[in-house]
């Protein structure tokens, strides 16, 4: 079965805790492990790469976090995911010596499949994923709608 890295995972849940609980100051890091439950050895490491794509803005100091760093309607599934994909694949070694199989047959199967997957993660926004959430009673500060910070 196909599916997305559990850093891509983490990485939704975390843009959408900090869409979701929104507020004039950043939502800490803690804050999400705390209430998504997410290891912090993957945390860190993917929204510094979220900053530094310009997914999220970072604040620094004692009451410093993460914010949106646009609108949450302009946001999508798949940006988040193609981030955290580079950020994996640069760790990865690259694939050698595959089989005439491998890259006539099997290597554009599943491309075809991974841009299927892709383009229906971009018609996904960040917004909407945190309107389920508030809808659903998952939103810690439900209806919090300060997402937006210049």
């Amino acid at each position: 079965m196909l599916r997305l890295s559990r850093k891509a995972i983490l990485a939704l849940e975390a843009v959408v805790d900090i869409a979701c609980n929104s507020r004039p100051e950043p939502v800490q890091s803690k804050e999400i492990m705390r209430r998504q439950g997410v290891p912090d050895r993957y945390l860190e490491q993917v929204m510094q790469a979220l900053v530094r794509q310009g997914v999220l803005k970072g604040v620094r100091g004692p009451r410093g976090g993460y914010r949106l760093a646009k609108e949450r309607r302009r946001i999508t599934a798949g940006e988040v995911v193609r981030i955290v994909a580079e950020l994996e694949a640069a760790d990865e070694p690259p694939l050698s010596g595959a089989s005439p199989i491998g890259e006539q047959i099997v290597r554009p199967a599943i491309e075809a499949i991974h841009t299927g997957l892709m383009q229906q993660l971009e018609g996904i926004t960040i917004d909407e994923l945190c309107r389920r959430a508030e809808e659903s009673g998952l939103a810690e500060l439900a209806g919090a709608r300060a997402d937006f910070a210049i």
